[in-house]
């Protein structure tokens, strides 16, 4: 077995996608695991690509893989299944794996049900653990040795010991050249070539929603400055890269580290801007050098507020307070950095009139971006015992914070649908109400966040309806009539056929 054919899933739900194509940064690392392991291998990103299952298979023939890989968050597991039972179909003998999250801690349940697709499981870092597993079975010997995984055999699963953490990330090999870049982009920048890039592997707090803190035995390991530097030079110089997105749960954990990089970046000037997730605490800690931010090209931020009362911010173990958050977005603004954040709703104590209080602190809080999301329990994290009993579906394909499957006490479902739309619609009214309050570059790029809300996102219902409304400034229509017609003729220079990127009445 030397052919191994890394295959993301096709699942969609119109979230974070709506932005860009975003690229699977962890196959980037295990193909060069496997690459210098002595395999060959073809990265496939059938997700970012938009391929069904035709093109799919097409793609598999043409490659004739001995071993088909696949990595899924819960709500793809569904679709990721269906992808290793492909494999299987076009080839029983091909070997099919999967690993992240999920997998890591749902094997027992996976290969109870879908044993028939799934020969093996990777459970935690896949850039050892699966060139192990493929040496192993090439020399026929007998996988239960190979730490990190799990697998079904004589009518139960085997889990083998937990593999320990690679220490030195800088040492591991990438596979850059394999990526197919033409397709990512970051459309809130003209179609900027986006990476995805990693500093840093963990996380150490204790967020009762989240599987970061599960999945890295809320461990923290990080490159050297140095090494991430020159890692973001090369990606803009060899294939290039203008905006990269930090996959990194906290970057900024390390204060020294996380300078370091800001001065090497200042002093090299990469030519690539910066978007990036950090906690409210670290932006807090880092006014006195905001500006170094800036300065260092990152230019988007978020952090997660998830609620304004403290008592579901240590409901869901935030370890922050609710007035800090409000300051870090102010710090965030004040660097003229373009401030997110998000709202975690549709717990079983909220009502309507919670969702409009959330709008409202939303606007108090005055981040660039809001996003009001359905609380997903994963099924493995601390707080999915205190929601059983309000679960309303294991259909794990809904589990993408955008279809509710929390049934709170006072409202249904659908009900929580319609009013997480109706707090997004408000809130980015209000924004493009007071759009002139920003400075002249976060103007275009909420004009561009309008376009890709309206024209890309789960959101776009909801936003084509603000659009048609009258309540639109006539400035804010004006700035956008401009901003079509412009895209327009670059369309029509570039030879692709001209449209508009949202309805202005």
């Amino acid at each position: 077995m030397k052919r191994v054919a890394l295959v993301t899933v096709p699942y969609h739900s119109g979230v974070v996608e709506s932005a860009g194509t975003w690229l699977n940064v962890g196959f980037v690392y295990i193909a060069g695991s496997l690459r210098e392991a002595g395999y060959e291998v073809d990265y496939y990103d059938a997700m970012a690509l938009w391929h069904d299952e035709d093109q799919i298979r097409k793609r598999l023939e043409d490659f004739r893989p001995d071993v088909v890989c696949t990595s899924a968050f819960t709500a793809a597991i569904v679709a990721a299944t269906k992808l290793l039972r492909l494999a299987k179909d076009i080839d029983p003998e091909t070997v099919t794996v999967i690993g992240n999250v999920h997998a890591t801690f749902c094997y027992q349940e996976m290969l109870r049900v879908d044993n028939d697709a799934i020969d093996y499981v990777v459970r935690g870092e896949g850039e050892r653990t699966l060139p192990e597993l493929l040496d192993c079975l090439n020399a026929g010997d007998d996988p239960a040795k190979v730490a990190g995984i799990a697998f079904w055999r004589d009518d139960g699963v085997i889990a083998t010991r937990s593999a320990p953490f690679i220490r030195d990330l800088d040492a591991l090999p990438t596979a850059w050249d394999l990526v197919e870049w033409p397709i990512y982009k970051y459309r809130a920048k003209n179609d900027a070539r986006l990476a995805i890039v990693s500093s840093a592997r963990g996380c150490q707090q204790d967020c009762s929603f989240c599987s970061q803190k599960l999945f890295w035995r809320r461990g923290w390991r990080a490159r050297s400055a140095e090494n991430f530097v020159a890692e973001i030079e090369m990606l803009h110089q060899q294939y290039g890269v203008e905006v990269a997105m930090l996959a990194d749960e906290i970057p900024t954990f390390d204060r020294a580290r996380w300078e370091r990089i800001l001065q090497l970046m200042i002093e090299r000037k990469p030519g690539v801007r910066l978007l990036m997730e950090t906690r409210v605490d670290d932006i807090v800690r880092d006014e006195d050098i905001m500006d170094s931010y800036a300065e260092a090209g990152v230019e988007h931020i978020y952090v997660g507020v998830e609620a304004g009362q403290q008592a579901t911010l240590d409901l869901f173990k935030k370890g922050s307070k609710a007035a800090d958050s409000r300051r870090a977005i102010d710090i965030i603004n004040g660097a003229d950095i373009v401030s997110e954040t998000s709202f975690v709703l549709g717990m079983p104590g909220d009502t309507p009139e919670t969702f409009k209080e959330a709008v409202e602190l939303a606007k108090l809080y005055n981040p660039d971006m809001a996003f009001f999301l359905a609380i997903a329990p994963w099924p493995y994290a601390d707080l999915y015992p205190q929601l059983e009993a309000h679960v309303a579906t294991k259909d794990y394909s809904k589990y993408n914070l955008v279809q509710p499957v929390v049934k709170p006490d006072a409202m249904t479902l659908e009900e929580v649908e319609r009013e997480l739309g109706r707090a997004s619609r408000n809130f980015f009214m209000h924004k493009f109400q007071n759009l002139d309050q920003l400075s002249s570059w976060k103007q275009e790029f909420m004009l561009a966040v309008f376009d890709i809300l309206i024209n890309h996102s789960y959101l776009s219902g909801q936003m084509q309806e603000m659009a048609a409304g009258q309540r639109m400034p006539e400035a804010v229509k004006q700035m956008l009539r401009k901003v079509n017609a412009t895209r327009r003729d670059l369309k029509v220079q570039a030879g692709a056929e001209p449209r508009n990127f949202a309805p202005i009445p």
